[in-house]
């Protein structure tokens, strides 16, 4: 017997029982595709999620981390804004340490990407030196180079010794010290910032660049005209996790210049300020106030740099 769906398609129908294996075999793939992301997702839960969540809870408690929890409505946040001067001192350092980063990354990066995408000599050379940063460990790289800016037997006064140099107190002198660590995070996230933007310029078109060319531009044009619009959605993304790992910013400072933010709190920021008041001051409700002060203002950015990035590609 002809059926209205055979007449219609001009093709037999599927037997009902093929069709229920089917469906019950898309049933067996769902569970087990379940159970297998079972747990990332127990682990996400656990050690994201929760987290999170009673850090916002303690943000409007008082709590020792041995005691109860009192709570205390938004007494933490006005504190933290009104009255405490610690938190004007973080708030002025993490800008200085943020654009003091930020800046000499993007510059620096950029250049070296653009080199590497031109395929000079001894590239490859180059590229391994360069991306060598990224397999030490910030603390293991904080210590070493806490030798090196050492004033009195350091590699770097050292240096300046041998041509008439007096030394230069790098981690003693408050501004002195506010500058090695922006040394030491340039120095530590030129690589990553040059692989993402290196990536970005080998997916711009050649034949933009020999058009440009045969109309006479020189290199500097053909970099400020072509490649650096073609790659703004990857520099953005640059641009904010420099902003939001500056922000974070803590081990390598807190190895440098000790749990006390420095000489006179020259390199007093918000990850100090919060460890201080974590483990130091004992009171976890006013870090984790800290804490989401911080995460509320680098919202701002990562959505816009979202934003940026959706309608970048929708353009294309």
């Amino acid at each position: 017997m002809t059926t209205t769906d055979e007449i219609a398609t001009g093709k037999p129908a599927a037997p009902v029982a093929a069709t229920g294996r089917r469906s019950e075999s898309a049933k067996r793939q769902a569970r087990a595709a379940r159970l297998f992301i079972a747990p990332n997702l127990l682990a996400v839960a656990v050690f994201l999620v929760f987290p999170l969540g009673f850090s916002l809870y303690l943000s409007f408690h008082e709590w020792d981390m041995f005691g109860p929890i009192r709570f205390t409505g938004l007494r933490n946040f006005r504190e933290l804004l009104t009255t405490d001067p610690l938190f004007a001192i973080a708030l002025r350092n993490t800008l200085v340490y943020t654009l003091g980063t930020l800046i000499p990354t993007v510059s620096i990066s950029l250049v070296v990407a653009a080199t590497l995408n031109r395929g000079v000599r001894g590239t490859g050379f180059f590229r391994t030196v360069m991306f060598l940063p990224l397999a030490i460990s910030s603390v293991v790289m904080a210590v070493i180079w806490r030798f090196v800016f050492d004033t009195n037997n350091g590699l770097l006064n050292t240096m300046l010794g041998g041509v008439g140099l007096g030394p230069i107190p790098w981690l003693v002198e408050p501004r002195w010290a506010m500058v090695s660590v922006c040394l030491v995070s340039v120095w530590k996230s030129i690589p990553f910032a040059t692989v993402v933007l290196l990536a970005a310029m080998q997916g711009v078109p050649q034949d933009l660049y020999e058009a440009a060319k045969i109309d006479g531009a020189g290199a500097v044009r053909r970099f400020v005209s072509i490649t650096v619009p073609l790659i703004r959605g990857a520099l953005s993304f640059v641009l904010v996790v420099s902003v939001i790992g500056s922000v974070q910013a803590f081990d390598q400072i807190y190895v440098l210049t000790g749990g006390n933010g420095g000489p006179e709190t020259g390199t007093y920021v918000f990850g100090i300020m919060i460890f201080q008041n974590a483990f130091a001051f004992g009171d976890a409700g006013y870090a984790s106030a800290i804490a989401w002060l911080i995460f509320l203002a680098l919202l701002a950015p990562t959505i816009a740099q979202l934003w940026f990035t959706r309608k970048n590609s929708t353009e294309r």
